[in-house]
């Protein structure tokens, strides 16, 4: 089978719970597919997620009819792992410590989905709702963290989630390889600008 077959419908499309089996070989198509794209980019074959994952294409195209699809599911999951890691960082260090950690995992963020946004957008035109939804998501996320920090006073009080997110934006549009020394090391700067003045450091 190619990239070209005929699309069989993704079950869960259709409102029907998969089977534990099945869930593992499209979690594991996921995580593969993920991984795939950040070291290939967007244009890697299916065979090669498909064998990442360690299933056969047909299992690949029973869950993902077509390559957007995949792509659509791989992006949302990307953003829900993000998104979902704020409880766990808050409550494992104090607040400010848990931004920084979010901020450097959106930084990886955005090395995973580059190139899958283009794809996505071209396919589905920009104003999708799941744009429209992973900025919801992300916004709620940096502002959560952001309170929490101002809270415990370990940033700065004048501080929006909005400054935040635009100049980890910045850093991350201007690097070639979001995830690199550079890219961590601008993030620090930012936290330790963002703990300049806070009232726990006074």
């Amino acid at each position: 089978m190619t990239e070209q077959s005929v699309a069989i419908p993704d079950a869960e499309e259709h409102g029907r719970k998969l089977r534990a089996d099945a869930q593992r070989n499209r979690d594991a198509l996921l995580v593969a597919a993920g991984e795939a794209f950040a070291e290939k980019g967007i244009e890697t074959s299916l065979e090669d997620i498909a064998r990442r994952a360690g299933v056969g294409i047909g299992t690949l195209y029973r869950h993902f009819p077509t390559r957007d699809a995949l792509n659509e599911a791989v992006y949302r999951r990307e953003v829900e792992t993000l998104c979902d890691a704020v409880d766990p960082l808050l409550a494992a260090d104090q607040p400010d410590l848990a931004l920084r950690a979010w901020m450097h995992n959106f930084a990886g963020y955005v090395a995973k989905k580059r190139g899958m946004a283009a794809a996505l957008k071209s396919a589905l035109g920009a104003d999708n709702e799941l744009f429209a939804y992973s900025r919801q998501r992300i916004q709620d996320a940096v502002a959560r963290l952001v309170a929490a920090a101002v809270e415990s006073g370990t940033i700065r009080p004048d501080v929006e989630a909005e400054d935040v997110l635009k100049a980890l934006s910045g850093i991350c549009m201007a690097s070639d390889l979001p995830g690199d020394d550079r890219t961590a090391r601008l993030i620090d700067l930012i936290v330790d600008g963002l703990r300049y003045g806070a009232p726990a450091s006074v």
